[in-house]
């Protein structure tokens, strides 16, 4: 390898949003300058909590959809290898190798697990689902990926990653780097309601490729301060969603210290703060747009993208694979198995 290599992704579950830009875009925007960078358009993972035919039927139009905001938001295709992982059969090789090297209440202990269960409506956990990280795994590892990028809640996925790493390595010899986590610097971005993280399947999202007058509605609507019923009424800042946006998003550090300042004393209204929230994201924005409409211009090319990127990582992985089991001596239990079988035909008469 020429350069270091990051491996990110996302689930093809529909367009990204400003949360997936804060906690883990941004990040890749900057990274993938200095990385070899590899893009998981993970389907497979998708299929832990949505496994329809109707889910499965989309993936095709959301890996599209997410790839381009990836680029929209500042990503140069010719500096990432984009893919798609159902199409890369031999990860699921490395998976199952991998099952063998992480316990089941170490899995259990992985803290983001119930939750995603309970936010997909799940009564029990799904074995592929509990096994969610040992996969994340894979696709990690199997690139020999050595930084990933990542938010908060996936950073305990990532350390299994770590784990399972060095236990290979310690059980069959030196195969795999232990990637190194690099953390967004904003975490988390709460959802519009105010009630949670932003999600798209808690409808409290702005999506990256939303356009003006959507923003500005989305915002309007915003969750504020509830004890505040007047703008003359001194308001809370910490924990309001309008100034947390104000703080990721405004640039002019002055005026977001302003608008704290007369929220507190009572003496600005709501419907002005989120005004200049709305214009602030919609510059933010702006840019973004602009690039989305560039590569949205040239029907075909996200899809080329994907395509090439897909048949360079699968030969990547076959190459790991094939180290993987060499180390392990897998090969060689077939490679003996299949001399004798050739020394038994030769002593039988029997044609190779």
């Amino acid at each position: 390898m020429s350069a270091a290599r990051m491996l990110t992704g996302d689930r093809p579950t529909g367009r990204l949003h400003l949360g997936h830009y804060v906690g883990s875009i941004a990040n890749r925007v900057k990274l993938h300058q200095r990385y070899e960078s590899f893009f998981i358009i993970a389907d497979l993972h998708m299929l832990t909590t949505r496994n329809s035919r109707e889910d499965i039927e989309q993936v095709s139009r959301n890996a599209r959809e997410m790839v381009t905001d990836i680029l929209a938001a500042g990503v140069e295709p010719d500096r990432a290898t984009f893919y798609l992982q159902s199409a890369i059969p031999e990860v699921g090789d490395l998976n199952t190798l991998f099952q063998n090297l992480v316990t089941v209440p170490r899995l259990e202990r992985v803290p983001s697990l119930k939750e995603m269960s309970r936010d997909a409506g799940k009564e029990e956990m799904p074995y592929g689902l509990l096994g969610y990280p040992v996969l994340q795994a894979a696709d990690i590892l199997c690139v020999k990926g050595q930084v990933v990028p990542v938010g908060k809640d996936n950073a305990a996925h990532v350390e299994v990653t770590r784990e399972i790493a060095r236990r290979f390595n310690h059980l069959y010899g030196e195969v795999f780097p232990v990637p190194e986590m690099i953390m967004s610097e904003t975490p988390t971005l709460v959802g519009t309601d105010g009630a949670g993280k932003m999600s798209k399947s808690r409808g409290n999202a702005i999506a990256l490729s939303d356009d003006a007058a959507t923003v500005r509605r989305k915002v309007m609507r915003m969750y504020t301060d509830p004890n505040r019923v007047r703008a003359d009424v001194p308001g809370t800042v910490e924990g309001n969603p309008v100034f947390a946006y104000l703080d990721v998003f405004h640039t002019d550090r002055a005026k977001v210290e302003e608008l704290k300042a007369r929220y507190r004393a009572g003496r600005v209204g709501d419907v002005e703060v989120k005004e200049d929230l709305a214009a602030a994201l919609n510059r933010f924005l702006d840019p973004v747009r602009e690039r989305r409409a560039r590569f949205e211009g040239q029907p075909g090319l996200v899809d080329e993208l994907i395509v090439e990127g897909t048949e360079r990582t699968r030969a990547e992985v076959r190459r790991t694979l094939v180290e993987v089991r060499r180390a392990m001596g897998l090969t060689s239990a077939y490679t003996q198995v299949r001399r004798r079988a050739e020394r038994y035909r030769k002593a039988v008469g029997t044609p190779a």
